[in-house]
């Protein structure tokens, strides 16, 4: 939750950062801190809490060489996403499958995001090619139009 441990985390590290003349700041957003999400206010108030944070970060922490952003997952292959969408399969009645679509239909990738991707932007976002990349929102999501 924005202001728990993003903040305490980040607070202790900055001085550290600072010292060493570069550094960067990925923090992780999801889908509700571009869309929001209907029934979710506090989980999309914290997403987008975030994007304020890096962005303010950005603004504070730029003079020092230090970048800040941030990165927004879709949903995420793996056993959390299988049990979500089996819960809304045995839910609703419908097949495991069409309960697949439909959390894809908004998707131009119709698949699930892979970690190692995730891993990969942040390594990308942390190392040498990106050190003039700051203060950005970056969707890692098959680019979803909404979480309608």
């Amino acid at each position: 939750m924005l202001g728990g441990l993003d903040v305490l985390v980040t607070a202790r590290a900055v001085p550290l950062v600072k010292q060493s003349g570069e550094g960067s700041v990925v923090t992780m957003s999801s889908l509700a801190g571009r869309f929001g999400y209907p029934n979710r206010i506090a989980y999309s108030t914290t997403k987008w809490g975030l994007v304020g944070f890096t962005k303010t970060l950005d603004m504070e922490l730029g003079e020092h060489g230090i970048t800040s952003n941030t990165i927004h997952p879709g949903a995420v292959a793996g056993e959390r996403i299988d049990r979500v969408l089996q819960g809304r399969a045995d839910a609703t009645g419908q097949s495991l499958e069409e309960v697949k679509r439909g959390a894809l239909a908004n998707q131009s990738i119709k698949q699930f995001i892979d970690a190692d991707d995730i891993a990969a932007l942040v390594l990308f976002l942390t190392g040498p090619h990106a050190r003039t990349i700051s203060g950005q929102m970056f969707p890692i999501d098959g680019d979803s139009k909404s979480t309608q």
